[in-house]
């Protein structure tokens, strides 16, 4: 296990909720219908946040994937 890529996928998963959580967290439905240019920035934002996790679990597996050589 690659601990050091470990800690920094999970940092660059906190920073993605921090900074994305807001927007792509549904909220209660209301009755006035979204504009089509809401519904494409929600749209935006979610493919942005989708994009960025699959990058994040990617590193993540990566880091438990590793296999450490042996010290000689």
């Amino acid at each position: 296990m690659d601990g050091n890529r470990l800690k920094e996928a999970y940092q660059r998963l906190e920073a993605l909720d921090e900074r994305l959580r807001y927007k792509v967290k549904p909220r209660s439905s209301t009755m006035a219908s979204p504009t089509a240019d809401q519904v494409d920035a929600k749209l935006r934002d979610l493919a942005t946040y989708t994009l960025e996790l699959k990058d994040i679990m990617r590193d993540f597996m990566l880091a438990f994937a590793r296999v450490r050589k042996p010290e000689q």
